[in-house]
């Protein structure tokens, strides 16, 4: 099964398939002037649905975006979080909304590997959704408490080794990129382990430094500051590359594990009906955003990098991902 796994997910490595601030509550709403002239979306308040806890890099990310798509149109957006159902209950709310650009769904990769995982899912990734381009691509750092006197990637796999399914990580949701980026290296290190389901990563990560869960593939951007302060340890990076937020942290691959890496991004999208006009108007003020000084200030902070893509070709992406995720939660077990 090991094979079989790092075949399938190193497949998707090298189709390119890549995979936050302190903007963090449950709601962001900047309320300002009209809309500019001729400017037909938004001309009302916009709801971000983010199927995440506050704090989650799923959560901080689309906040730092949105703070300056207000800036922008001068219009209100309102970022809700509705974590549940392992992402389901927020991601069904925006398939059933309105097909008018005023519902949009924010998710990670997990879009795509959730329904592959979780049976009876009430929604179609590829027919319920439009795709409007990706948020960004979001390193994942795997974090121990320096209570546990591990310091090393090898250290860890050691431990783990030596007492078979004793080592417990942390999940925020079942199926979602850090649950998977955890999955992908426990397969390519070789060693067994139990998983420990969150709503987010916040909580993923306060348990951690409890001790009470031995580690978490985290998302960088909610596990920065903690690093930072010396309550976590980072012990290497999940994805393809090493990121300039830790330039010292090795990559689970450098630290001796091949086909370990997973990368996440996340993205944005909308009901299926959304008239074209209005997915390009959503788009176009999205790469505005994301290309402003200020946003690129606080994506370098987080150590998020941009991933513009056309609605189209975010689309064919998706479409695509759809189908490796099945085989990737039946190579690594976890198939519904």
């Amino acid at each position: 099964m090991i094979s079989s796994a790092n075949m399938i997910v190193g497949a998707w490595m090298r189709r390119g398939y890549c995979a936050a601030m302190a903007i963090a509550g449950s709601a962001l709403a900047i309320v300002s002037a009209e809309p500019a002239a001729g400017q037909t979306w938004p001309s009302k308040t916009v709801r971000i649905i983010v199927p995440f806890a506050a704090g989650s890099a799923t959560d901080l990310v689309p906040r730092a975006v949105f703070e300056q798509v207000q800036l922008q149109t001068g219009q209100t957006f309102i970022v809700e979080n509705r974590a549940g159902g392992g992402t389901t209950t927020g991601t069904a709310a925006v398939a059933k909304a309105d097909p008018d650009g005023y519902t949009i769904l924010v998710h990670s990769n997990g879009l795509v590997t959730t329904p592959a995982i979780q049976a009876n899912v009430p929604y179609d990734p590829v027919k319920d959704f439009a795709a409007i381009i990706p948020l960004g691509s979001v390193p994942m750092v795997l974090v121990i408490s320096p209570d546990k006197n591990i310091k090393t990637l090898k250290e860890l796999v050691d431990y783990a080794k030596a007492k078979p399914g004793s080592l417990n990580y942390a999940a925020a949701g079942i199926g979602t990129p850090p649950h998977l980026a955890m999955e992908r290296f426990r397969v390519a290190a070789g060693f067994t382990g139990q998983v420990v389901p969150f709503k987010g990563a916040p909580e993923a990560l306060t348990e951690v430094i409890a001790g009470r869960v031995d580690v978490y593939f985290s998302p960088l951007p909610p596990a920065m500051a903690l690093i930072e302060s010396g309550k976590l340890l980072p012990l290497a990076i999940g994805n393809s590359a090493r990121t300039a937020a830790l330039p010292k942290v090795p990559t689970t691959v450098e630290a001796g594990f091949p086909d370990s890496a997973f990368d996440f991004w996340i993205g944005m999208f909308v009901p299926k009906q959304t008239p074209r006009l209005v997915v390009a108007q959503i788009h176009g003020q999205v790469v505005k955003a994301m290309q402003s000084e200020t946003n690129k200030s606080r994506y370098a902070k987080l150590g998020v990098e941009t991933m513009i893509m056309a609605p189209e070709a975010f689309d064919a992406r998706v479409a695509q991902e759809v189908k490796i995720a099945v085989e990737l939660a039946k190579a690594v077990g976890l198939n519904k």
